[in-house]
């Protein structure tokens, strides 16, 4: 049996954290720099768009590996990249091309592996919520980002939904805006990840 913690032990422990500065800290915070965070979202509403944004911001604070489960290498991720500057980040970023779950697993254990993960996308790792606590246990120094599938405005598969509620970060996709769901949220709680798609969506709204 572990032993308890004290109050005093707790506040006085140092955390690893994302600095976020900007629009990034107005709708994120700090979060803690590892765990498992979960975006998800129907599709049109700029998804891939706020995660390519976030791996490019990610890169400022380490190396990030994004692997394209569903995609692979494809023109449409080429795309994206390009669209989002991802270039002027390649030496901190690397796109693993379909890599299953048990071999990123492994390269998540070497030395000097990649710091972020996003997995794109949750669907396609066809892990169940057991397979997910073993992987996540695994590798907790590291941040791992699922994106999902939605059923509705919920996330598709039981075992994916089982995911969004044992994350640290929920953040739900819709009108090109992305909102913070989960335990860290700054002054706002939101990021536009497109101005004119978004007030366009949300006028259409009122």
């Amino acid at each position: 049996m572990k032993r308890a913690l004290s109050v005093q032990e707790v506040l006085s422990m140092k955390k690893a954290v994302l600095p976020f500065e900007g629009k990034w800290a107005e709708a994120f915070g700090a979060p803690e720099r590892t765990g498992v965070w979960f975006v998800w979202g129907n599709s049109g509403n700029g998804k891939t768009s706020f995660v390519m944004q976030l791996c490019k911001e990610l890169c400022k604070f380490g190396r990030v590996a994004y692997d394209s489960l569903e995609e692979g290498d494809s023109l449409s991720v080429q795309n994206s990249f390009i669209r989002h500057g991802i270039s002027a980040a390649n030496k901190r970023m690397q796109l693993l091309n379909c890599e299953p779950m048990d071999e990123l697993s492994e390269r998540m254990c070497r030395r000097k592996s990649p710091d972020f993960y996003v997995i794109d996308s949750f669907q396609y790792t066809q892990m169940s919520y057991k397979e997910y606590i073993r992987f996540k246990e695994a590798h907790r120094d590291k941040l791992i980002i699922f994106t999902s599938h939605t059923d509705g405005r919920n996330p598709a598969g039981r075992a994916a939904k089982s995911v969004m509620y044992d994350s640290a970060l929920k953040i739900w996709i819709e009108g090109w805006s992305a909102f913070s769901k989960g335990r860290f949220i700054g002054s706002t709680g939101k990021f536009t990840i497109w101005e004119e798609g978004a007030a366009e969506y949300w006028g259409n709204k009122d």
